[in-house]
C-alpha cells in the first residue's frame, strides 16, 4: 500500500480525535450535555448527523455490494429507505422533540416511555434499555466488520499477507478511535465528526461513479457490458415479485425505531428548526443512496469489462478506490468508508452507553450519584459496549448488510410503532407499550431463528421487519384498548 495512502488514513483518525477534542470543552459535566448536547443542535448540524448515523458501513459495502450483484432492483429498497426517513421527519421529528422536553426532560428513549406511562415506568425502562444493548451490540459489530474488510482487503502486505490478522486490526482499531473520541467529548464530538464524515461521504460517492463511467467510456458502453453480463441488472421491474418488493420497501418502516436517529431528534434546539433540518437531511440522503447504487453497478460494469475476479461483492468500492485513483484520493476514499462506519459505530455506543447508565445505574445501583459520576459512568459504558461488538465481529466471514438487516429490523419493530403511537395516540397505555416492545423485538428474532427471512411459504423469504411492525402496532392497540380501566384507575 502506497505511503500517502497511509497517510491520509492516518490524517483522518487524527482529524476525528482532534474534534473530539475540541468538543470536550463545550460539552458540559452533566448528563444533559454529554448525552444529548444541550439540545443545541442547529438545523445543517442535525441534517448531516442524522445522515451520517442513519447510513452506516452498510451505505459504502453493503449497499454497493446488494447493487453490484441485484442491479436497479435495489432501487426499491433505497425508495423505501427515502420514503421512511421522509415520514420520520414528518411524524416523529417534531412531537418527539416537544414531547421529550416537556414530558421530565427526557434524555434517553426508555425515559421518555418512562415518563409517558409512569404506572409502569420501570417495567418499560428495563425491557426497552435490554431491547437497545442487545441489538445495539449486534449493529455496532456490523460497522467494526466493515473496518476489518477495509484493512483486510486493502493492507494485508502490512501483515505479512496474514488477511484474517489485518481484519482484526482494522476493527479494535476503528473501535479504539471512535471509542476515544466519544469518551472525551460525548454527544457533541459525535455530532460533530458526524457531520464532517456526512461531507466526505458525499463528496465520495458522487466522485467514484463519475470517474467509473469515464474509464469505461460513458454509460452507453456501461450498459452495453452490464446487458451482455445479465439483461435483469439495468431491470427494475422484471424478476420483481410480492415478496420482493415488500423485503426491500419496507426497510424504510425501520426508521421509526432506530433509537441513534430519534436521539438526533430530540437533540434539535427547536421545534421551528426541524423543517430546515428536514429538507437538508433528504438532500444528502437523496445523493447518497443514487451515488452508492451507482458505485455498485458501474462497479459491476468495470469488473465484467475488466474480467477482474471479486469475490466479495460487499468489496467493489475498496476494489475500485485501489485500482481507479491517486494514492492521495485513494486514501481519502478510504476514509469516506471509515466515515460511514465510525459516524454510526460513535452514535451506537453513545445511545447504548445511556441506556445502560440512565436506565440502569441510575436506578438499580446509583439512584444519588452526582451528574459527574454519571458522565463518567457512561464513559465506562462506551468501552463496555465497544468491546463487545468486537468480541462479535470477529468473524471475517459476517455480511455488513445482513448484521444490518437484522439489528435495522429489530429496533424497527420493537420500537417503530411504540414511538408513533404513543406520540399521536392518547389510548395507549404502559400495557401496551411493554406488549408492543416485546412483541416486536419477539417476532424479529423468532422470524429469523425459522429461517422464514429466507425462505416463507416455500418460496423467496420476507424481511422480519414488516411481520415484526404489523405485530408490534397490533398487540399495542390490542392490548392499550383491553387495559384502558386499569390505567386509568
Amino acid at each position: 500500500m502506497n505511503p500517502v495512502t497511509i497517510a491520509t488514513l492516518a490524517l483522518y483518525f487524527v482529524a476525528m480525535l482532534a474534534i473530539g477534542i475540541y468538543a470536550a470543552r463545550f460539552t458540559t459535566n452533566d448528563s444533559e450535555g454529554y448525552l444529548l448536547g444541550g439540545r443545541s443542535l442547529g438545523p445543517l448540524l442535525a441534517a448531516l448527523a442524522v445522515g451520517a448515523t442513519g447510513m452506516s458501513g452498510w451505505l459504502i459495502l453493503g449497499f454497493p455490494g446488494d447493487a453490484y450483484s441485484r442491479g436497479l432492483m435495489v432501487g426499491w429498497l433505497a425508495l423505501g429507505l427515502f420514503t421512511g426517513a421522509f415520514t420520520n421527519w414528518i411524524v416523529v421529528a417534531p412531537r418527539l422533540r416537544e414531547q421529550t422536553e416537556r414530558l421530565g426532560n427526557a434524555l434517553t428513549i426508555p425515559e421518555f416511555l418512562a415518563n409517558r406511562f409512569p404506572g409502569q415506568a420501570i417495567a418499560i425502562r428495563v425491557v426497552a434499555a435490554v431491547i437497545i444493548v442487545v441489538f445495539f451490540s449486534v449493529y455496532t459489530a456490523s460497522g467494526l466488520v466493515g473496518g476489518g474488510k477495509m484493512f483486510a482487503s486493502t493492507f494485508p502486505e502490512l501483515f505479512g499477507g496474514d488477511q484474517h490478522a489485518a481484519y482484526l486490526t482494522g476493527i479494535w482499531l476503528t473501535a479504539g478511535v471512535v471509542v476515544t473520541y466519544t469518551m472525551i467529548g460525548g454527544f457533541l464530538a459525535v455530532s460533530f465528526t458526524d457531520a464532517v464524515q456526512a461531507v466526505i461521504m458525499l463528496a465520495a460517492l458522487i466522485l467514484m461513479p463519475l470517474v467509473v463511467l469515464w474509464n469505461l467510456g460513458g454509460p452507453a458502453p456501461s450498459s452495453e457490458v452490464l446487458n451482455a453480463a445479465d439483461p435483469g441488472l439495468l431491470d427494475m421491474w422484471g424478476s420483481l415479485t410480492l415478496f420482493g418488493f415488500l423485503s426491500a420497501f419496507t426497510w424504510g418502516l425501520g426508521y421509526f425505531g432506530q433509537p441513534h436517529i430519534l436521539t438526533r431528534f430530540m437533540a434539535v434546539k427547536s421545534v421551528r428548526a426541524i423543517p430546515a433540518a428536514r429538507n437538508w437531511a433528504m438532500t444528502w440522503m437523496g445523493l447518497v443512496l443514487l451515488g452508492a447504487m451507482a458505485v455498485g453497478i458501474t462497479g459491476r460494469a468495470w469488473v465484467e469489462g475488466t474480467h477482474y475476479a471479486l469475490d466479495d461483492p460487499e468489496t467493489v468500492f475498496l476494489l475500485l478506490a485501489r485500482t481507479l485513483f491517486s494514492p492521495a484520493v485513494t486514501g481519502f476514499l478510504l476514509a469516506a468508508l471509515l466515515a460511514a462506519i465510525m459516524s454510526t459505530v460513535s452514535s451506537q455506543l453513545l445511545v447504548a452507553s445511556s441506556s445502560l447508565t440512565e436506565d440502569f445505574y441510575r436506578l438499580f445501583v446509583r439512584r444519588e450519584a452526582s451528574e459527574r459520576e454519571m458522565v463518567n459512568a457512561g464513559r465506562g459504558a462506551v468501552l463496555l459496549v465497544a468491546v463487545i461488538a468486537g468480541v462479535l465481529a470477529n468473524n471475517p466471514d459476517a455480511k455488513v448488510l445482513g448484521l444490518v438487516a437484522n439489528a435495522w429490523a429489530g429496533f424497527g419493530a420493537a420500537f417503530g410503532p411504540l414511538m408513533i403511537l404513543s406520540l399521536m395516540w392518547r389510548r395507549m397505555t404502559g400495557w401496551g407499550a411493554l406488549a408492543g416492545l416485546m412483541v416486536g423485538a419477539g417476532t424479529v428474532a423468532g422470524w429469523i431463528a425459522l429461517g422464514w427471512n429466507q425462505s416463507f411459504l416455500g418460496g423467496e423469504g420476507l424481511y422480519e421487519i414488516l411481520p415484526g411492525f404489523v405485530a408490534s402496532w397490533i398487540a399495542i392497540v390490542v392490548v392499550s384498548l383491553a387495559t384502558q380501566e386499569s390505567a386509568q384507575a
